[in-house]
């Protein structure tokens, strides 16, 4: 089983594809989200495994938006504890350091130690490709935040482990991929759905899952591309789309939404 993820060898995304298929599945690695995407509805992978809430830093937008906008099913979920590192070439110390570079997201996740040694943030595409960045240019003045595992894949030094703001640190995964999942009793439906821009009308879909007791566990909203101020939103909850309750649930939600998109119903990790 090929399964794609965003970044190189050593990133966390191909570690949580490890921890969730182990031995079973081939990680195959995409330079951008998008790619993850394209990579399965080009037959390059069977699946793909893409981060979408991380616990200090919140959603990562860019992978409800594709969620939206393509035709894939979220299949599954998992949630993997990240521990950040700050990696340097051999010989380099603590004083020696002026930028570290990183991804958004993990230079998000250790803002404190960052500024509490002053150094600079550089944003980079991937955590395992700033540290083969540094490697390869050879930087004496620089460290990247990444994982250990990649520095042990590009030999290269940890200068200092679990330097993330807060030790509950977790990105939330879902699995993409074609198909559908069976209810297990344990599951949970993501949707996206647009209200018409009148009073209410948000309360009034949402509404549909308080009455009958089901739990909503995220709810997020992104801008709906080329309407001005009005939002796409998405919305999880409890419960199998072919569970009678949910299933109720979910017309009623359709009717009183201007459009309604089921991504998919997997079991809860």
């Amino acid at each position: 089983m090929k399964v794609a993820y965003q970044g190189m060898p050593g990133a966390y995304s191909e570690a949580a594809v490890i921890q969730r298929w182990g031995d079973a599945a081939e990680p195959v690695p995409r330079p951008y989200l998008e790619d993850v995407f394209d990579a399965i509805e080009a037959g390059e992978a069977d699946a793909g495994l893409v981060p979408v809430e991380n616990t200090i830093e919140g959603s990562i937008t860019r992978t409800f938006d594709l969620l939206n906008e393509k035709s894939l099913t979220v299949l599954g979920e998992t949630v993997f504890r990240v521990v950040h590192c700050l990696i340097t070439n051999p010989g380099v110390g603590p004083g020696d350091i002026k930028k570290v570079y990183s991804h958004p997201q993990a230079l998000g996740q250790t803002r404190a130690y960052i500024a509490a040694h002053g150094y600079e943030p550089v944003n980079y595409y991937d955590t395992a490709g700033a540290v083969k960045m540094i490697r390869d240019g050879g930087l004496l003045d620089a460290a990247a935040i990444a994982s250990e595992r990649a520095a042990e894949i590009y030999g290269m030094k940890v200068l200092d482990r679990g330097i993330e703001t807060d030790g509950a640190n977790y990105t939330r995964f879902l699995t993409i991929g074609y198909g559908a999942t069976p209810a297990t009793g344990r599951d949970k439906t993501s949707i996206a759905f647009i209200v018409n821009h009148k009073p209410g009308t948000l309360i009034a879909a949402l509404r549909a899952l308080a009455d009958r007791r089901l739990n909503l566990t995220k709810i997020e909203s992104r801008p709906y591309l080329g309407r001005p101020w009005e939002y796409v939103f998405f919305v999880d909850f409890e419960g199998h789309r072919d569970e009678p309750v949910s299933a109720e649930t979910l017309r009623e939600m359709g009717a009183n939404a201007k459009s309604l998109k089921i991504l998919g119903s997997y079991p809860r990790a």
